[in-house]
């Protein structure tokens, strides 16, 4: 981050600021966490509201994005922003920074690719010092710290993306919420379904008195929808079978809930499987899920597919059961979204284009700019003459015209008949009595 100004650290003065190319696309309030994390979104919201954030001179919103280059003014208040947005670099072991090596399978100036082995969590937590996010300082050279944009669970091996840039992890981060990107995971799993190829929507929600720890099946209203599809590649017998598994949604543990509830679950998930989860003999009793491979698109365009190699474990239970990794190397079909789905989403972006160009127009309006709005989309503008003043209310329609005289009939219209009664309509009054009809027998 640069900045422009007489004193661009000084908070007590108006300062300016570039922004870099490693926050394009960032929403203006996370560039305040980046660079001013001392600035509450509370502040961010009011200096919006009453205009004193400006970007190229013009008022903006908290939600909107960055592009580099623009010229971002911050009122007074708030710390001196940092230099780099990053927090100081922790000093790892020489056995650290090997492992965080031997885990790479890919490296470029936006992403870096990992082949998480199992047993290493991803991020921190209660009692776990050993993760991947903070192994990430190894990667560090002259830029920003990398940046993780998803997760695997501690005991699930396979391909982890790391975002390298801050405007690559904004990047990366669309396309896994937009569920551009496909992931496609190996598993191992107890007996074999009835179906080969099918598709399991059940919607998810945390098992009360597990605090989070554990996710359930639940078809109320508190349980989020969850769709994952599976195909089974090989079979050993009906002990087990390989299946390659697609998660449509992002829910925890989906693909180990899913297949525990159809009956088969992953080989060596105790967690949801119980005892069922162990297969006898020597096979390994870890658990058998791995992210194999991943296909997102890159921030330079081209696509990014990567593959990461079985851990051990993985590799020699396929081996005890028969299994040819070849046949997995076909990439499947991609799932189509169903109609309704597909409508909804449709609907969706279109409401949001709707909204950002609502505020674009009222943003304008409040510049003074002078420019007349735009009708928002789906709307015409009105044509033809403009319609006549509205009457005071003291008028009366149809009544005399000043001076006393009466309004002039339009041609060819017949005067009003006069007020009386209609030919054969009966007075208003008690009505005429019934005459009697014929007595039923």
């Amino acid at each position: 981050m640069s900045a422009r100004g007489p004193h661009p650290g000084n908070a007590d003065q108006v300062r300016q600021f570039t922004v870099q190319p490693d926050d394009e696309g960032v929403r203006l309030d996370r560039w305040f966490k980046r660079h001013l994390p001392q600035v509450g979104f509370a502040t961010v919201s009011r200096w919006a509201r009453t205009g004193q954030i400006r970007v190229d001179g013009k008022r903006a919103d908290p939600a909107d994005r960055l592009s580099a280059g623009q010229v971002l003014r911050v009122p007074p208040g708030g710390n001196e922003a940092s230099k780099s947005g990053t927090r100081p670099k922790r000093e790892l072991t020489e056995d650290q920074i090997a492992l965080a090596d031997s885990m790479v399978i890919h490296r470029d100036r936006s992403a870096i690719v990992l082949n998480k082995p199992p047993g290493l969590a991803t991020q921190g937590g209660s009692g776990t010092y050993e993760h991947v996010d903070g192994l990430l300082d190894a990667y560090v050279q002259d830029g920003p710290r990398p940046r993780l944009v998803h997760r695997l669970d501690k005991d699930t091996s396979g391909v982890l993306l790391i975002a390298a840039t801050p405007g690559s992890a904004a990047f990366f981060s669309r396309r896994f919420s937009g569920r551009s990107a496909r992931k496609i995971y190996w598993a191992l799993v107890v007996g074999v379904p009835s179906i080969g190829d099918g598709l399991i929507e059940l919607p998810l929600a945390k098992q009360p008195g597990t605090g989070g720890e554990k996710m359930m099946v639940d078809e109320s209203e508190h349980g989020q929808p969850a769709r994952t599809r599976y195909r089974v590649v090989d079979r050993a017998g009906n002990r087990a079978c390989w299946v390659e598994l697609q998660p449509l949604t992002g829910r925890t543990h989906q693909l180990r809930v899913h297949m525990a509830a159809i009956g088969h679950p992953i080989v060596g998930d105790g967690k949801y499987g119980g005892q069922e989860a162990f297969l006898s003999g020597s096979i390994s009793r870890k658990m058998h899920l791995h992210a194999r491979r991943l296909l997102i698109e890159h921030p330079d365009g081209a696509p990014l597919d990567v593959t990461a190699e079985l851990p051990e474990h993985f590799a020699n239970s396929m081996a005890q059961l028969g299994f040819d990794e070849a046949l997995g190397a076909d990439l499947p079909e991609a799932p189509r979204m169903p109609e309704r789905e597909a409508k909804k989403a449709a609907a969706k972006a279109h409401a949001k284009q709707y909204r950002k160009e609502r505020r674009g127009e009222r943003r304008k309006r409040a510049d003074g700019g002078g420019a007349t709005a735009r009708p928002p989309s789906g709307q015409r503008a009105r044509s033809g003459p403009p319609k006549p003043p509205a009457k005071s209310a003291g008028a009366k329609s149809g009544g005399a015209k000043p001076g006393g005289t009466k309004p002039a009939a339009r041609p060819g219209t017949k005067p009003p008949a006069k007020s009386g009664p209609r030919p054969g309509a009966k007075p208003a009054g008690r009505p005429a009595p019934r005459q009697p009809g014929p007595k039923s027998r």
